[in-house]
Order: C-alpha cells, then sequence, then structure tokens
C-alpha cells in the first residue's frame, strides 16, 4: 500500500490549470505584479550593458593612450622625412636616436617640427626628449617599466599619451545605475507586497470555503474520512498552497523574464560569447526536466501520507486515557513510526530530487563563468570584443543561470502547491448535502410537537437497509423513549428526524408538515440535543453553556445551573462563571455533562432528544438530573434514547426498536405486564 502511493503521481498539469482557475478573481492583482516583476527584470538585464560601458571608460584609465602614441610616432617619421633634402631616400630614412644630443637648436627645429594633437602643442624639443625615452623601450620591456618611461617623458606628450579617466563620463553612468537598481527594488518590492497580500488572502479564501464546506457536507463524508486528515487539508495543505504562491508564482514570471531578456542582450552584445553562455548552461534544462518528472509522485506521497500522521496523532491524543488504560502505548508508538516513517521517506525522495537542482545548477553557472572569461579572452586578444564586455557577459551569465535556479526552486515549490492544492480542492468538490426544496416554514413558536413517522426507510448504503417501515405517532408535550439493543436503529432513527440524513421512503412530518419541506437548519432551530459523548470548547462556563444565544442573564444561567445541580459547583470555583474552561480534564465528566445539560436547558427548544444524557453521572447526579429534566419536559416533545431503562420508567411511550423496526411500544406498566423483549431487556439489567 505504501509503494502504491508512492507510484501514484499527480496530474500537475491538471492540479496547476485548477489552481490558476480559483485565482481569477485576483487575476489583476497578479497581472500588476507580472508586470512589476517583469519591469525589475527588465532594468536589471538592461544594467550589464551600462556596466560593460562604465569598465571599458574605468580600464581606459588605466593603460596608455596607444592611439596617441601611434599618432606621436606617425607625426615625428612624417615630420622627420619631410625635413630630409629632396634627393635622399625618404622611405629609408630612420631617426637615429644616438645621434640626437649632437643636434643643435636650430636642426631640431627643423627636423621634427612642432605639432598640436588634442590641444596640446608637442614642441620640436619635446619630440626629441620623447625619442629618447622610447628608444629604451622594446618588446620585452615590463608594464611596469613602461609606466616609469612615462613618467621621464615631457610633460606635453605624457598629457596625451598618459592614463586618463573621464570622471565625468564615469560619474553620469554611476548615478545612471544607482536609479536602475533603486527603481528595480522599488518594483520588486511593490510586486512582493502584492503577491504577499494576494497568497495570504487566497488562503483566508480557502479556509473560509473549507469551513463553509464543512457545513454543507453530509454525516457520511465525516464517518467515511479521518478527521486528522480533514484538519491536515485544512492547514497543512493550505497554508502550502499559500506559501507556494507566495514564493514561486512572482518569481516564476521574473525568472521567464530575466531568462528571455539576458539571451536577447547577449546575442545583441556578441553572438559568440551568447553561444558560449547558453551552450554551458543547456545541460541544466534537460536535467532539470529528468528531476521535475522523477520528484511529482513523491510530493504528492507526502501530501498524503502527512494527512494519514496527522489522522492517527488526533485520535491517540483524543484518546489518550483508553491508550493508557490498555497499555497500548507501544501499539500506537509502533503506528506512529511507521506513519512517520512513511513521510519522512516520502520528504526525503522529495527533498533529495528537489534538492539536486541547486548544485547542479551552481555548476552550471559556474562553468559558465569559465567558458566566458576563456572564450572572451580569445576574443580580446584578436580585438573581436572589449573587456568591458567580458565584464557584462559575467553577469549575463549569471542573469542566465540564475533564473534556471529559481525555475527549478519554483517548479519544485509548485510541485508541492499541486499535491497539496489537489487535496484541498479534492475536498472543495465534494459531493454536498442535496439542495432543499424549501416549500415552508415552522417557527419555534408556532411549533407544538406532533410527530409522524409513516413507513420510514433508510441505509447508510444501498446494500444494506437499517430502518424498515418505521411507523410511530407522537403527540405533543409527550416523553418518548427510544430503546432497543445496540445497532437497532435508535441513534439513526435521532438522525433522520434531525434531517442530519435524508431517508430513502416514507415521511416524518412535524406539526403536519412534511420534513421534506422544511430546511435543515429550520428543522434544528426546533430541537435541543443533549448527547452522550460532552462537547466543550475552549472559553468561560458562561460561554460554554449561553452557546450561540444571545441576551442571556447570569440569574437565568445560574437558574438553570440550580435545578440541575451544578450551582454548588460554580459557586467553589474562584471565577465563577467567568471561569475558563475547555474540553480537558480539569473537569470531571460527570460535571462536563451537566454543562452541556445546562447548555441544552437554556436553548429551550420545542423539542428535546437526549442522547443517554445522564449515562455518564453518579446516582445522586444522575436523580438530580432526571427531576430537572422532568421540569424540562414539560409541554415540549422529548425523545429520549436510553440503555439504563430505570431511566425511562415514567415515559408516556416507549418505542422497542430491533432490526430498524418498532416491535413493542406503550408504557412501561404496558409493556412489562406483556412481558415480552422489553420486559426482557429491562430484567436483565438487574440480574446477577
Amino acid at each position: 500500500m505504501h509503494k502504491k502511493n508512492y507510484e501514484k503521481s499527480n496530474n500537475f498539469g491538471k492540479a496547476m490549470a485548477r489552481l490558476f482557475k480559483e485565482l481569477n478573481i485576483y487575476a489583476l492583482f497578479i497581472f500588476i505584479a507580472g508586470l512589476l516583476s517583469v519591469g525589475g527584470s527588465v532594468l536589471e538585464i538592461i544594467a550589464p550593458d551600462k556596466m560593460s560601458e562604465l569598465t571599458d571608460h574605468i580600464t581606459s584609465g588605466l593603460i596608455v593612450n596607444t592611439d596617441n602614441i601611434e599618432t606621436i610616432n606617425k607625426k615625428i617619421e612624417n615630420n622627420f622625412k619631410n625635413s630630409m633634402p629632396s634627393t635622399s631616400n625618404k622611405k629609408e630614412t630612420k631617426i637615429d636616436t644616438k645621434v640626437l644630443d649632437s643636434l643643435d637648436d636650430n636642426t631640431i627645429n627643423i627636423l621634427f617640427k612642432e605639432f598640436t594633437i588634442d590641444n596640446t602643442v608637442i614642441s620640436s624639443k619635446d619630440q626629441v626628449k620623447y625619442l629618447k625615452v622610447v628608444s629604451k623601450l622594446d618588446k620585452n620591456t615590463s608594464n611596469e617599466e613602461i609606466y616609469k618611461q612615462i613618467d621621464k617623458m615631457p610633460k606635453s606628450i605624457k598629457k596625451v599619451i598618459e592614463p586618463k579617466m573621464n570622471m565625468k563620463e564615469i560619474k553620469s553612468i554611476f548615478i545612471y545605475l544607482i536609479i536602475l537598481f533603486a527603481i528595480g527594488s522599488l518594483l520588486r518590492f511593490g510586486q512582493s507586497f502584492i503577491m504577499a497580500t494576494v497568497s495570504n488572502k487566497f488562503a483566508m479564501r480557502l479556509r473560509t470555503r473549507i469551513s463553509k464546506k464543512i457545513n454543507r457536507l453530509p454525516l457520511k463524508y465525516f464517518d467515511n474520512n479521518q478527521v486528522g486528515d480533514i484538519l491536515s487539508r485544512v492547514t497543512n495543505d493550505v497554508d502550502t498552497v499559500g506559501a507556494s504562491l507566495n514564493q514561486s508564482l512572482s518569481d516564476l514570471v521574473m525568472s521567464i523574464t530575466l531568462l528571455i531578456g539576458s539571451l536577447i542582450m547577449m546575442f545583441k552584445t556578441d553572438s559568440i560569447m551568447a553561444i558560449t553562455a547558453i551552450g554551458s548552461s543547456i545541460l541544466g534544462f534537460a536535467l532539470m526536466g529528468i528531476i521535475l518528472s522523477k520528484s511529482q509522485k513523491y510530493f504528492n506521497a507526502r501530501q498524503k501520507e502527512l494527512g494519514k500522521l496527522n489522522s492517527h496523532i488526533e485520535e491517540v491524543y483524543s484518546g489518550l486515557l483508553v491508550v493508557k488504560a490498555y497499555n497500548a502505548k507501544k501499539l500506537s508508538d509502533k503506528k506512529f513510526d511507521e506513519y512517520n516513517n512513511r513521510v519522512k521517506e516520502a520528504n526525503r525522495k522529495s527533498q533529495f530530487l528537489s534538492g539536486m537542482m541547486m548544485p547542479l545548477m551552481g555548476f552550471i553557472g559556474n562553468f559558465g563563468y569559465v567558458m566566458v572569461c576563456v572564450v572572451g579572452a580569445l576574443l580580446v586578444f584578436n580585438n573581436r570584443i572589449s573587456f568591458g564586455v567580458i565584464v557584462a557577459f559575467i553577469v549575463y551569465v549569471r542573469l542566465f543561470s540564475q533564473p534556471l535556479t529559481s525555475i527549478a526552486q519554483s517548479m519544485t515549490t509548485m510541485q508541492s502547491s499541486a499535491a497539496a492544492s489537489e487535496r484541498v480542492f479534492e475536498f472543495l468538490d465534494e459531493e454536498e448535502m442535496t439542495k432543499e426544496d424549501v416549500k415552508t416554514e415552522l417557527s419555534i413558536k408556532d411549533a407544538k410537537g406532533n410527530i409522524e413517522f409513516n413507513n420510514v426507510k433508510f441505509g447508510y448504503d444501498e446494500e444494506k437497509t437499517i430502518i424498515k417501515k418505521f411507523s410511530a405517532s407522537v403527540k405533543s408535550g409527550q416523553k418518548i423513549a427510544i430503546v432497543g439493543p445496540t445497532g437497532a436503529g435508535k441513534t439513526t432513527m435521532v438522525n433522520l428526524l434531525m434531517k442530519f440524513y435524508n431517508i430513502d421512503d416514507g415521511n416524518i412530518t412535524i406539526d403536519g408538515k412534511s420534513i421534506y419541506d422544511l430546511s435543515r437548519e429550520n428543522v434544528h432551530s426546533l430541537f435541543t440535543m443533549v448527547l452522550q459523548d460532552t462537547w466543550l470548547f475552549n472559553g468561560t462556563i458562561r460561554e460554554n453553556i449561553i452557546f450561540n444565544k444571545k441576551n442571556i442573564t447570569d440569574k437565568e444561567v445560574m437558574s438553570v445551573c440550580e435545578k440541575i445541580g451544578l450551582a454548588h459547583f460554580i459557586k467553589t470555583l474562584p471565577n465563577g462563571l467567568d471561569t475558563m474552561i475547555g474540553d480537558n480534564e480539569s473537569v470531571s465528566i460527570g460535571q462536563k455533562q451537566l454543562i452541556t445539560i445546562a447548555r441544552g436547558m437554556i436553548e429551550d427548544s420545542p423539542l428535546l432528544i437526549l442522547d443517554e444524557a445522564t449515562s455518564n453521572v453518579d446516582t445522586r447526579t444522575e436523580e438530580l438530573v432526571q427531576n430537572a429534566m422532568d421540569t424540562l419536559m414539560q409541554g415540549r416533545t422529548s425523545f429520549i434514547i436510553a440503555h439504563r431503562l430505570s431511566t425511562i420508567k415514567n415515559a408516556d411511550l416507549i418505542l422497542v426498536m430491533n432490526e430498524g423496526n418498532i416491535i413493542e411500544q406503550g408504557t412501561h406498566d404496558e409493556l412489562m405486564k406483556k412481558n415480552g423483549f422489553y420486559a426482557g431487556l429491562y430484567n436483565s439489567q438487574f440480574e446477577l
């Protein structure tokens, strides 16, 4: 079974399509967030081109102006040749730097005529000094020595050939980049704010829908599904969907924009470098696709196994006393370890495969840096590109590989979101209770309490019918007891009467109005239920008793508590009715039952259902409760499901059920005289 869960993969595309369909109401905000993300990405893509320009300006200020050196050399050589006599071979004329010291000023002025470069006059004497310095340089001269010799050159020549930065241009580009990055950050902030808002609102909306859905689901769903698994869908799965949207959706848009934009800019800058960068990263695409195809089934298994683990935990801790009483700790621990190991295995496999993406994409990115540097160096050597282009491409490789990593991460997170959303939407798509054709309404004030069961037939499934042609007539104000062995259909009858389940055939009428024509809410409002299983919520005693009722005074609450013997307990508490209480062990089972009985008395509905309400209280308290119940039931139609038959001896009518049918009915005395099935049940409770 464990293995099958892992082999069954989610339909990722279908799940994501459903998720985006559900997000339609936030389409405008997501679109705006997408635009902001695209805007921020575009600005980030533009930046490397400007950084390349900035780098070229800086590097040009760090090296000798070779263009001006070449111009100076040509000027000197041409002037020297032109100053030679016309009879000499000018092509073979060379400047002999050894004889320059022997030349007088007049000859120097004739041979080396002054000229102007970049608005700087290069005099004849400066030309001679320059030639003397240059004569000491050759191909083997180190850069350090070259810069030392430049310092010895005349100021005029040094001015036009020494390294010089265009600080005005550099400052302009620097400010441009700062503004660019600032605007990009603001756009990203706006995008993050919008997506955080959307994801949290969407998660809140899902929880609201689930909460409303729970009230529309038939009890059959909760009978067939574990509470812990349902809670896991409401909490873990919804949180996973919300977190995934916040982290992944905008990152995915940004990454795709960066990927496409960086591709365009790379090819625009240099095609050879672009092919180098893409070729070194393309392997990541293939590997990412393989990993994604293998990992989805484990994300699906993780969510399912987590739901099972939560179900087990909820069961164990809600029944902890039973576990301890039966020394079942080892058994529960064994099951916990089994479920926990399944979650661990699913987590390990999903996280291992998804975790491979980060180091893999990191390697691809670093490999791209190396290739760009190597190929870029060759192209710079061949004067194909400038050094600034290499710097730009290093940034482009990051912009290209980073989206691959982000896409991989986003897809991993989206896989978790797909698995979680599928479970959430599976719950939201569950078949609801049938829609009601409400034709009438019975108000609490007008209700008398006359109830008719007419050939009622019901089964929880088609193969097994529990209630078979059940008929009975109940008069207003009567106290009706329903007795019978376990599985006879007693609680089922109450569920049908409360319209928790729809009957398969027959009819139930309340004051002549068919239960088919009344809404479920209307039927529920007519009844007060006090169940065998107590339920208290975290709050004060007052809040637990008043529960959903308004304008109830403390005097009314204490009056009810006096009737059932709860007042003494409340008065012994330090804060009285304001004492905080919950469904925990700080209150005894009997006291819990008394509080729930008080809650039922406060409800004050015309119809009353007691499902073995006194079974958990002691004999003395039972007598007090019985007296209080007798007072409460005066003038009200009451249904009592009882196992202790001594508690229903004063009932107006006792319905004896067995295998879904009423086999006997009458008062206690009448049934005892018949000496039938009821008499056998009653007498068996006093046998030793």
